[in-house]
Parts: C-alpha cells; structure tokens; sequence
C-alpha cells in the first residue's frame, strides 16, 4: 500500500478517554481536526506525513502551532486510532480510542474485500483440497467462531477435524462476494455427504484472520434434472467476481 491509497475526503470522529476529535483528511498532505470541549479545544488545519505501515494502516505526523508535536497510528481495518502526543508543556499522552468514519473518503481506497477473499480462498483449498491441517492456526483466529452444528467450535477443534477429513475430499472454489470484513464463497464440495453438495460459506474477518463462520449446504442437481435447465454450480464462475 502506498500513500495514494490514504482515504483522502473522509471525515472521522475518535473518541479519546478524555475528549473527542473530529478528523478531515483534506490530502495526504494536511488534515483539519476539530476538538469542541475540553482545555484543549480548538480547530486547525495541519501538515502532515503520512507514511503507510500496513493493510488500511497508516502513521500520520504533524506539528501544531503552539508547538504540539502528534503522530496517530490510523487503523482503518481495526477502527481505531493511536496517539502519541507531546504538548508544548512537555507532557507526553499516549491514547487510543475508536473511530467512526462520518463521511467516506472521495474515492475507494479500500482494499479489505480483495485481501479477504484471497484469506477465504487460501483458507478453503488448504483445509478442503489439500487437508493441511497445520494452516488453520495461520489462517483462522484463536476464538475462531463455528456455526455449523456438525463441527466443535475453536481452532483446535478445526484442526483436528481437518487433520482426520478422508482423502475424499475435495472443494472447488466459485464465485466471491466480499463487502466490509465479510466474505461469502460459492463452491462445490465432494466426498462431504453421499453426493456432491453444492455450498455457499460465509466467513467474517477481524485482525487478518477468519474469526466467525456460516454455511448452507445443499445436494448437487445436474442441469439436466432441473426445471430451468440451470446448473447450480459452474467451476468458471469464479471468473465473474464482485
């Protein structure tokens, strides 16, 4: 990610233990904040240098005119801000609060729903085409969340489900739809039931990792068998995605 990719447009507000501000990313060369109550409100329009450090995570430094030097650490995939802040007195404040986005940025700069879906994709052909049972603690989150009733909940659980899966198995990818930290897969899956299923996953995403999961399965019908003549699964779907 470069710095191009900063949210150049949105509006923001971070909620500090002991006040808030409003943020306007004007460029990636100034930002407006607006503090409104407190000792230290006021409203300035700053210079800043905005240097990406991450996926949507961005170090952004700047000095005020009473001599206040900040850097915030804006994470846009977390929603939450951290502030090292060194005031004219020489006190040091050290905070982080969460955001609230007020009004999206001029362009989309988002790049969360691609990313996801690769993590999706890498996920459901590691454990599902080549059984690596060792991947799930690379991929899925510690409090991993399973609402499907035929498998144990945690990580540990998958892992072990996985390393025992029979050879049978096999997932084959179709289309993906991702939006915010939400990914749903459409994909076909064998050796699961005594015939292929057709099935759509739903994962949600937090801190890179899949944390939640939701599925609906349901038994392949050739096209031939169907009233519309429509198959329910094509393997080149995946070439049409959202």
């Amino acid at each position: 990610m470069v710095a191009e990719h900063y949210p150049v447009g949105l509006q923001m507000d971070v909620s500090y233990p002991n006040f808030k501000v409003s943020l306007t990313l004007l460029s990636a060369r100034q930002l407006t904040f607006e503090i409104k109550e407190g000792p230290l409100a006021r409203t300035e329009t700053v210079d800043i240098q905005v240097v990406p450090i991450g996926n949507s995570v961005f170090a952004v430094s700047w000095q005020e005119r009473d001599g206040a030097t900040v850097t915030n650490i804006q994470d846009f995939d977390r929603c939450q801000v951290l502030s090292f802040a060194t005031l004219p007195s020489g006190q040091f404040m050290r905070m982080t609060g969460p955001l609230v986005v007020t009004r999206p940025p001029d362009r989309v700069t988002d790049d969360r729903p691609q990313r996801n879906k690769a993590l999706v994709l890498d996920a459901m052909t590691s454990l599902f085409q080549r059984r690596d049972a060792a991947s799930v603690e690379r991929l899925y989150a510690p409090a991993y969340i399973q609402h499907n009733p035929g498998i144990p909940q945690g990580r540990d659980a998958l892992k072990a489900f996985v390393a025992n899966l029979s050879r049978d198995v096999h997932y084959e990818p179709g289309l993906m739809v991702a939006e915010g930290n939400f990914v749903a897969i459409h994909g076909r899956i064998r050796g699961w039931a005594d015939v292929p299923q057709v099935v759509v996953d739903l994962f949600r995403i937090e801190g890179g990792k899949l944390a939640e999961h939701w599925d609906v399965l349901q038994n392949d019908v050739p096209a031939t068998a169907t009233i519309g003549g429509a198959s329910m699964f094509d393997p080149d779907e995946g070439s049409r995605q959202a």
